[in-house]
């Protein structure tokens, strides 16, 4: 029995409340059992360097924990002055995650940023971070065709994230922080509803395991990002 007495296949509770950051081009807050992450997009009339006078526009994204989303409290990196290599590394995969699945030419050169900011952490918050960021750019390009800055949405498909892992030898999906702590081996996968592969972060935490074992995890994934994107559409109202 899991700990949160889930059956092996079963995702945790999730919730995505849209609208919540007022200001914002688009926004949500996701909920995933205990962890809960603020999304928001903000729309800029400008790109990096590299890519003006290209016609190509930019999806990026920063990513923060508050200092109390965890049990004990954590210093602010503005305050240390730079970003721990963890948090530069989950927000390159959000953007990556999120390039993945729109027409930056169609965009226009423009950049959205969308900042995804954990308000409470209980295992798996990046990929709670890539689901619910695929909704807030989604809202954010809805806002800009009702501007008449864009003819049409110009994403290409959905996006979403799922972990996995292998606790006490069975495979299970959407790790807490109580499975992932002692888990034998976990994995972040980001997947599209086309069924295409964004990127797979899997680690053997003890020993090795199989092929056939991360089939079940891949398995797993699969069926987990199916509920995910259904509840993207549903807070998209689609």
């Amino acid at each position: 029995m899991r700990p949160s007495g889930r059956a092996p296949g079963a995702l945790r509770a999730i919730s995505i409340e849209t609208g919540f950051a007022r200001h914002a081009e688009g926004s949500c807050l996701i909920k995933m059992g205990g962890t809960e992450v603020l999304c928001a997009a903000s729309v800029e009339a400008r790109v990096p360097p590299f890519l003006r006078n290209s016609g190509k526009g930019w999806v990026t994204a920063e990513y923060g924990m508050l200092p109390r989303a965890t049990h004990t409290r954590g210093d602010r990196e503005a305050a240390r002055g730079k970003q721990s290599g963890r948090t530069q590394e989950i927000q390159r995969l959000i953007g990556r995650s999120l390039r993945a699945v729109i027409d930056t030419a169609a965009l226009g050169e423009m950049t959205i940023t969308l900042d995804c900011d954990v308000l409470n952490a209980d295992g798996g918050t990046r990929c709670a971070s890539i689901t619910g960021a695929y909704v807030a750019l989604s809202l954010a390009l809805r806002h800009l065709v009702t501007m008449n800055v864009l003819k049409s949405v110009p994403l290409t498909g959905q996006v979403a994230a799922v972990s996995c892992g292998l606790v006490g030898g069975t495979a299970v999906l959407d790790l807490d922080y109580i499975e992932d702590s002692g888990a034998c081996a976990d994995a972040n996968f980001v997947l599209t509803e086309g069924g295409g592969i964004v990127e797979i972060q899997g680690t053997a935490e003890k020993a090795p395991f199989s092929e056939a074992q991360f089939a079940e995890l891949m398995a797993l994934a699969k069926a987990g990002t199916a509920e995910l994107f259904a509840a993207q559409r549903a807070a998209l109202g689609q």
